[in-house]
């Protein structure tokens, strides 16, 4: 015979009040396996832009050279990915300079040999590529145009972007190599304040 349903004022049989128990203890045990998955995706998918970010890290070294017929300033991408030049700034005492004629004719710089140029402004460096940005032909004249970068206070700074839209900024230092520095995004300059080479 069917049980009827228990009265209000009745008392709930004790094996009745542990079924009622053991239930809500599956339900909390299974809400926290359900929130454990998720901290584990969410982890190993954090792992795993981890792993593709450093799978296209580029790394844009400037640096210069004045020894065995090469005499330039180039980029460099030391990565082992892409990178995409967003933006190139050149200021001379913090006064942007918009191309190699105007930094020329700032120095007063006249070069013995033919300059050979190259646009490094919104290019894309292959790994293991090297942009020859400004190249001379003798020592004497890389000598003497990084003298005159020194003295007017002239700084280059390069932004560029990995493929996963990640950001650096890197400043060339004809004295030192300068590592580039995470940025959260790269400025979006007017025309008036890029270096068109």
């Amino acid at each position: 015979m069917p049980e009827s349903p228990p009265n209000p004022g009745e008392a709930v049989p004790a094996a009745a009040e542990r079924r009622i128990r053991w239930d809500a203890l599956a339900a909390v045990i299974a809400a926290l396996v359900g929130l454990l998955a998720l901290i584990v995706a969410g982890y190993t998918a954090y792992i795993q832009r981890q792993q593709v970010s450093a799978q296209v890290w580029p790394y844009l070294q400037m640096g210069k050279s004045n020894a065995d017929g090469h005499y330039q300033l180039e980029a460099i991408n030391k990565g082992v990915g892409p990178a995409i030049v967003q933006s190139v700034q050149v200021l001379a005492d913090g006064k942007p300079i918009p191309n190699w004629k105007a930094l020329e004719q700032l120095f007063g710089f006249k070069a013995s040999g033919g300059i050979v140029t190259s646009t490094l402004n919104k290019v894309v460096i292959a790994p293991g590529e090297q942009l020859n940005w400004i190249a001379f032909q003798n020592s004497a004249d890389v000598d003497a145009f990084l003298a005159d970068w020194v003295r007017f206070r002239v700084k280059a700074r390069i932004c560029y972007s990995s493929t996963l839209g990640e950001n650096w900024l890197v400043t060339f230092d004809p004295n030192r190599l300068v590592s580039p520095s995470p940025v959260q995004s790269c400025q979006t300059l007017p025309a008036s304040m890029q270096f068109v080479d």
